[in-house]
């Protein structure tokens, strides 16, 4: 038994981290500072002293990456923020209403819009849009929560705004394009799954959705107008960074979409000139921008510690590297996306780990199949997570018992995963 221990004890001590962290996600301790812990634990016990984790600490915080995403994760909160208190984001929906005329597409069109703006809970400012448009129908509240919800999320396995995008191309240093290329099946088929277990007749009959007098005016001019922050932040991140790609690869491709972003700020200040300077100093002391930056802090401070104590070299010294790879692209990022709600969470925690495995194991040609394996797998964990900030308020906001409406989720969600496994399949035949 002795030998037995002994031979599996990295694996021991990492799942240990990790129980820290996931215990503490639970718990509400918080996801920045519970991957704090685990990367400060995961150091000690692998032989690194507190002072050597310290100095790890800071200096990943001097890395150019870490400053990028940082200040692209704080202009996309500031978008957010202007456009939602600013009411720019409800003339928006107002403005599109009347293109609108399939009642099952009046159903998922607004989650799906806002799906584009990430921003924490966006799930509950769709929500009274689709009780809104559902209110002559013949819906359960429950079915109303499920289609605010799935809809919300089906772009976050390619949208380039996204946090959990925008770390996992930071931490594997590849152009974004090159990550989302692949991973965007994943959008087709969760509309495709969204449409099968929640939309399709049988499911919801005509004659249940049918509704009468919800015609509004159309305005192209309205839409662009009020559509013009999303457009620039959407269209120029991707421009500019495909740009910079080509016609300046040494330069960082951050900043293009930090040059979007930035600009599609000032458009809603200049719309909306009543934010002024006192929208900006609320925005800047919020504690929702600083949680969301720390936890970035924690994220790149638990991937140094893990480089610098050898955990992925012990990993696959004791397992020929076949466990920790199979563990680290599966199980792990399903189990800390349950547990977490979060994207970020389960990139942060995890694909270091995965990346780390993949290179010594001379893999890297693999590398991006294998992140797609893992997204599929972490996000999965991260639509049946119980305490997904989306899903909870979604059904406070629908007043349906979140369990019974919970297991709604759990087909969709486990077809959604089959076809990820799929899709990694395929792409590791592709580029072999």
């Amino acid at each position: 038994m002795e030998p037995l221990l002994v031979k599996f004890a990295p694996f021991l001590k990492i799942l240990f981290a990790f129980a820290v962290m996931l215990a503490g996600m639970r718990f509400k301790v918080g996801v920045g500072l519970s991957i704090m812990t685990g990367g400060v634990i995961l150091g000690l016990l692998f032989g690194m002293a507190p002072l050597p984790i310290a100095q790890t600490g800071v200096l990943a915080l001097a890395q150019e990456s870490f400053l990028f995403l940082a200040a692209i994760v704080g202009l996309i909160l500031l978008l957010s923020d202007a456009m939602e208190r600013s009411g720019q984001s409800s003339r928006l929906m107002g403005s599109l209403s009347g293109y609108l005329t399939s009642p099952r597409l009046r159903l998922i069109f607004f989650p799906a819009l806002i799906g584009l703006l990430p921003m924490p809970g966006g799930a509950v400012f769709s929500a009274p849009m689709v009780k809104t448009v559902s209110e002559n129908m013949s819906i359960r509240n429950s079915d109303r929560a499920m289609l605010n919800y799935w809809f919300r999320h089906v772009w976050e396995m390619c949208w380039p705004l996204y946090p959990g995008i925008i770390l996992t191309v930071a931490l594997a240093d590849i152009p974004i394009i090159d990550l989302i290329s692949k991973t965007w099946p994943g959008t087709p088929l969760m509309l495709l799954t969204g449409w099968f277990f929640f939309l399709r007749p049988g499911v919801l009959d005509a004659k249940d959705i049918a509704v009468t007098g919800l015609s509004v005016s159309r305005s192209k001019g309205a839409v662009l107008r009020e559509g013009l922050p999303l457009i620039i932040a959407i269209c120029g991140a991707i421009g500019l960074e495909s740009a910079i790609s080509v016609f300046a690869p040494s330069i960082a491709f951050e900043w293009g979409v930090l040059a979007a972003l930035a600009a599609s700020v000032v458009c809603v200040m200049i719309q909306n000139t009543q934010l002024g300077l006192p929208f900006l100093r609320q925005v800047l002391t919020k504690k929702s921008l600083w949680s969301m930056l720390f936890v970035v802090i924690s994220i790149f401070v638990f991937k140094d510690i893990m480089q610098a104590s050898g955990v992925v070299d012990e990993m696959s010294r004791v397992a020929g590297g076949k466990a920790a790879l199979i563990a680290s692209a599966t199980f792990l990022p399903f189990l800390v996306g349950m547990v977490a709600g979060i994207n970020v969470a389960f990139v942060g925690a995890t694909f270091p780990l995965l990346l780390g495995v993949l290179n010594t194991l001379g893999m890297q040609d693999q590398t991006i199949p294998y992140l797609v394996l893992a997204t599929f797998f972490g996000f999965t964990g991260v639509m049946v997570s119980p305490i997904h900030i989306c899903f909870v308020l979604t059904c406070q906001y629908f007043n349906c018992e979140l369990g019974t409406t919970w297991r709604k989720i759990f087909w969709p969600s486990l077809i959604f995963l089959l076809s990820g496994v799929g899709v990694f399949w395929f792409w590791l035949s592709v580029l072999d």
